[in-house]
């Protein structure tokens, strides 16, 4: 089993290579980076983030809007 800072580095890495390949990352969504989403899932506080998926007409992923649950 990883540690909750070994799942940041992953999420943080997935986040950048996503990034990389264009997809927009937004929180609530507002543009976000890859390091303010990791910031967000840090600081959480009783809640938890639900990512949502946008896809192109090509099926590939556009966006992915980090909405946090209440």
């Amino acid at each position: 089993m990883i540690d909750e800072n070994e799942r940041f580095l992953q999420l943080f890495a997935e986040l950048e290579e996503l990034e990389r390949k264009g997809v927009q990352i937004d929180i609530e969504g507002y543009p976000a980076s890859p390091q303010q989403v990791v910031n967000a899932h840090i600081i959480r506080e009783d809640g938890a983030y639900m990512r949502d998926y946008v896809m192109n007409k090509d099926g590939n992923i556009e966006k992915i809007d980090f909405t946090k649950l209440k």
